[in-house]
């Protein structure tokens, strides 16, 4: 089993990947476990794209390993793709989930659950040591309700319910969620890439 560098410290990122990767083979382990020192990565790219490939990038760069990175996040079509790139830090740079979904009911307070739209994004790349770099994107499509449901997930979860399901991500557990999310759409097509690569 190949190992790989994780270039997140969001252990429920780690815990998601790492459910997925391992029936490819690979065995993900988190930078701290890596060794790798506690810089900040600056997440300044306009995209998702642009950020997972910076974060992957960074991690490669000093470790000379092979690096996974996921850059995700919740598009709302009322809110023009809001939070996007800043879902992490929707409330400000110091913001925690409570208060990130908190604004988010804000900025919805009023509208009608067919125009709460939105969406998952999940942006997968794997960076090699000699540069090559592969690039997965993932979405989960479905709508905001008005009210925190459920104890499980992280960030928006307990705020969206993917489309032709009637609970949210946050009343899902994590088998059933690693089915359906961004984050293992991504997953997969980053597998369909890694075999057509031939492997790791």
């Amino acid at each position: 089993m190949k190992t790989i560098i994780a270039a997140s410290k969001n252990e429920h990122k780690i815990r998601e990947i790492t459910a997925i990767t391992e029936k490819y083979g690979m065995k993900v382990i988190s930078r701290d476990e890596a060794g790798i020192p506690d810089f900040e990565i600056e997440e300044d790219g306009e995209t998702f794209e642009e950020n997972s490939y910076k974060k992957a990038y960074e991690i490669m760069k000093y470790s000379n390993e092979i690096t996974i990175a996921d850059d995700s996040g919740l598009e709302v079509e009322y809110l023009n793709g809001e939070p996007g790139v800043y879902s992490a830090r929707y409330a400000g740079d110091n913001a925690n989930d409570k208060k990130n979904n908190e604004k988010l009911l804000c900025m919805l307070d009023g509208v009608t659950y067919t125009d709460r739209r939105a969406k998952f994004v999940s942006v997968i790349t794997v960076v090699f040591p000699d540069g090559e770099t592969l690039v997965a994107r993932g979405e989960c499509s479905g709508h905001i309700i008005d009210r925190e449901e459920g104890e499980f997930g992280f960030g928006y979860d307990p705020l969206f319910i993917p489309n032709g399901y009637q609970r949210t991500f946050g009343q899902m557990n994590e088998e059933t969620k690693n089915k359906i999310s961004h984050r293992a759409k991504a997953l997969e097509e980053m597998e369909r890439l890694l075999s057509e690569r031939g492997g790791i």
